[in-house]
């Protein structure tokens, strides 16, 4: 075995194995040398370089998205480590456990004028669940600090930065270890949490006519099947789900904004709700929302091992535990009522439904006709990563198959990491997966390909409406050179060339013929990651879309 000479690198390294933290992202740097050395020669480490560090942050996401266990990365002293923060506040709001472990100067190196020696410690104070920062010798207090960082990241699920600062010589190594860092044990509850005060809780649950369950971003099989039979039973219960809560059941509605934007006052009054249990992270629909914080429950709980943030301004109960443990436990207790809530509900939803099919069959080649086509062909049993803006709110508005699996980095909802991150989910996961994104989020994260790791069969839809589409649909939008500059971003470019650089397999379709064709041989490509960019009318998406809340105004409820 070959070591880093340098005893703090060690103690890192191999605090870091005893913990099970094996994947490690690292960013080719000097000051991170001891780490690199210690991380990559080692069998019991899989390690990957990528370059660039706002990219290997959300590569990392990705990868601990889908292991649910902390991956690490591990970068250079100055600048670089600034490139970590987007992934940083991702990880923070999403609650993926997230290690950053930088390579500093000593603390004398700081503030005297040199090269890439900015003030690291503490650098991400507001978006961390844990802040290590160590001195240059190793010791068992330095010990303590990073045990207590990895543990933390477990257990808040959460971003934790390490920070080491390291003396030259950088490179030398050794063969033998010269530390015997202290291992400290994982303080983690065990056991089911039930409901305090039970009895007051199940009181109001029965006897509420309107009972309103929105589900976020969720991971899959959060809910046992009897549970969800059970929520679904209940007359006076309405489960709204959204396209990232991998929550499915013939009777929960699954496109909010097709249900609700077309609501009145009156409907918005009957629809309501007592009480409003949420589980899962964050939501999606802008409407839902608006709705709640108008018109807002009597009782709202949120149900969250860890936080429970007030979206609606109407938070009176954050039950700490998992929500199959809530469930199995109230559901148990309480008793169906008599109630038209969710009939009422589910007839609309119903007619909204058969209004959507037929706006689709009927409407041009469009956005919204393109994620209708894209999503009912995704291969059944695969991952769907979709990028934020325009794409995951189109995807919204389309039933997608339950046996597809569906993440989105929601925790910021920024456009910057979704193609890092879905390839990261890609290396993460062994499933087929399929990323969908615009051509702004696609643009702004391109280094996302410069990457050597990308599967074989990883896809990527990307849909090229000429600008950030999304400006056209919010209020505001005029076709003037100020909004077309400054807003929408218009441009003429495409992934051709991209493609080509980084060795992806490049379809295109600009019509509905052409998409079919590019489809069949898109998902028939396996031997190289690959392409499919679909050209959109840009200045008819925003038309069509609106064109069908429109119509679906005119059903009569």
């Amino acid at each position: 075995m070959i070591y880093p000479k340098i005893a703090l690198a060690q103690s890192i390294i191999e605090i870091c194995l005893a913990k099970g933290i094996t994947n490690i992202i690292i960013s080719p740097g000097s000051r991170n040398a001891p780490l690199t050395i210690g991380f990559a020669q080692h069998p019991n480490f899989t390690c990957y370089s990528i370059a660039d560090e706002r990219c290997a942050a959300f590569f990392a996401l990705g990868i601990a998205q889908q292991t649910q266990k902390p991956t690490a990365v591990v970068c250079t002293s100055g600048s670089a480590l600034l490139n970590y923060y987007p992934a940083v506040a991702e990880a923070f709001y999403s609650q993926i456990p997230l290690i950053v472990i930088s390579a500093d100067r000593p603390q004398s190196k700081i503030d005297i004028g040199d090269g890439q020696t900015i003030r690291q410690e503490n650098v991400f104070i507001n978006h961390s669940v844990f802040n290590a920062n160590l001195t240059e010798e190793a010791s068992e207090e330095n010990d303590l600090k990073i045990n207590k960082a990895i543990e933390t990241s477990i257990l808040q699920k959460g971003p934790v930065h390490i920070n080491a600062p390291f003396e030259e010589p950088l490179y030398e190594t050794t063969d033998t270890l010269s530390v015997h860092p202290k291992i400290t044990a994982i303080e983690e509850t065990i056991g089911t949490k039930t409901i305090e005060n039970e009895a007051d809780f199940v009181s109001i649950w029965n006897n509420a006519k309107r009972k309103l369950i929105l589900v976020g971003v969720n991971e899959v099989n959060n809910l046992d099947e009897k549970v969800i039979e059970k929520l679904a039973a209940h007359q006076s219960v309405v489960v709204l789900t959204e396209t990232t809560s991998n929550l499915h059941h013939p009777s929960f509605i699954n496109s909010i904004d097709t249900l609700i934007t077309p609501f009145d006052d009156h409907d918005f009054n009957a629809f309501q709700p007592e009480v409003l249990v949420t589980f899962g992270g964050m939501i999606v629909s802008k409407r839902i929302k608006a709705f709640l914080r108008k018109y807002k429950p009597l009782h709202h709980w949120h149900i969250d091992t860890l936080r429970a943030y007030d979206t609606f301004n109407a938070l009176t109960k954050h039950f700490e535990m998992h929500p199959n443990d809530f469930f199995t436990g109230l559901l148990s207790k309480t008793k169906s009522i008599e109630s038209d809530y969710f009939a009422k509900i589910s007839k609309i939803y119903h007619l909204r439904t058969i209004k959507r099919a037929e706006y689709l069959e009927r409407t041009v080649f469009s956005d919204f006709k393109v994620f209708e086509k894209v999503i009912e062909t995704l291969p059944k049993y695969s991952q769907l990563q979709i990028s934020n803006s325009s794409a995951i709110r189109y995807a919204q508005l389309i039933d997608i198959d339950p046996s597809i699996e569906v993440f989105c980095n929601r925790g910021t909802s920024g456009i910057d990491g979704s193609t890092s991150t879905a390839i990261g989910a890609a290396v993460g996961n062994s499933k087929p997966t399929v990323f969908i994104t615009g051509d702004i989020g696609f643009l702004y994260d391109s280094n996302a390909l410069w990457n050597a790791y990308i599967p074989k069969n990883f896809k990527i839809i990307l849909v090229n409406n000429g600008g950030g589409g999304i400006f056209r649909i919010l209020p505001g939008h005029q076709e003037k050179p100020v909004f077309n500059t400054y807003f929408e971003t218009s441009h003429n470019l495409t992934a051709e060339h991209l493609a080509k650089m980084y060795g992806l397999k490049y379809f295109t379709a600009n019509d509905s013929k052409s998409l079919e064709i590019s489809l069949d041989n898109f998902y028939n490509e396996n031997e190289s990651p690959c392409i499919l960019e679909i050209f959109t009318p840009t200045h008819e998406n925003d038309v069509i879309l609106k064109e069908y809340f429109k119509e679906l105004n005119k059903i009569v409820s």
